[in-house]
């Protein structure tokens, strides 16, 4: 099928048990992407690996250059994004080291580059583009998470909603309500404009969800930052095992 690229997340700096072979350091015409490419290789499969945030892990969700990352990856070579994200849960279900693989977003972001079509646009602008972001998700790439999930024994939520905000604080349980009201089942900081943009670039997307918290007054008091970062450890090694067959798996 292609080259796939892995972007990571909060906690996931890195492919378990895969070897880089080379790394570059992208400069696109919209800045410098997060961090190095690395250029890795899993059980005989290539693929390429961005830390979203950085490494060592420093740039708050609302200051990642979406644009440059994705940009990046396109012209490194990549035929298809699976993006990791760690999450807040909502919906019935969405219970702190649940997997999910959403297939919906409502985005609350505001003051990020949401588009490749702008007057930075290195080919300039020529017309007026818009994309149809109906599906925001792929569903073959979907299909291939769910079902590596499974083959794991992870019981995976098959779509959900997922509630994009600014950050890098966490939510209000009033706006945690709103996004309950609104249809949101999880609630993270990256999912967008991310998604958008690799639509633009016609690069299929998936995000793998991993929920680390209740999203906040749901259970009642604050949020627990110990308590996120342990579930964030321990369903990293889940998601690690996703992200190993899906690898193994794309390109057959």
């Amino acid at each position: 099928m292609g080259l796939l690229a892995v972007i990571g997340g909060s906690g996931c700096q890195g492919v378990r048990d895969a070897g880089v072979i080379g790394h570059s350091e992208p400069v696109t015409p919209f800045g410098d992407a997060s961090g190095a490419l690395l250029h890795c290789r899993l059980a005989g499969r290539e693929f390429l690996f961005l830390a979203r945030h950085g490494a060592p892990h420093h740039i708050p969700p609302h200051r990642v250059n979406y644009r440059a990352n994705i940009w990046a990856l396109q012209q490194a070579g990549a035929s298809a994004v699976v993006a990791v994200n760690a999450v807040g849960g909502i919906g019935d279900g969405m219970h702190p080291g649940r997997i999910v693989v959403p297939d919906q977003i409502v985005d609350y972001t505001h003051g990020r580059a949401q588009t490749f079509f702008d007057e930075d646009h290195p080919g300039g602008l020529t017309h007026v583009t818009h994309v149809d972001f109906t599906e925001p998700y792929a569903d073959e790439l979907r299909d291939g998470l769910l079902g590596a999930a499974r083959a794991r024994d992870l019981q995976p939520a098959d779509g959900a909603v997922y509630g994009v905000t600014q950050g890098p604080r966490l939510e209000t349980a009033a706006e945690i309500r709103r996004m309950e009201r609104d249809g949101c089942d999880i609630v993270g900081m990256t999912g967008m404009p991310e998604a958008a943009l690799a639509r633009e670039l016609e690069l299929p997307y998936a995000c793998i969800a991993l929920v680390v918290n209740w999203g906040a007054g749901i259970e009642g008091g604050g949020i627990a930052i110990s308590s996120v970062m342990r579930h964030l450890e321990e369903g990293m090694e889940k998601v690690q095992e996703v992200l190993q067959i899906i690898i193994r798996e794309y390109g057959k």
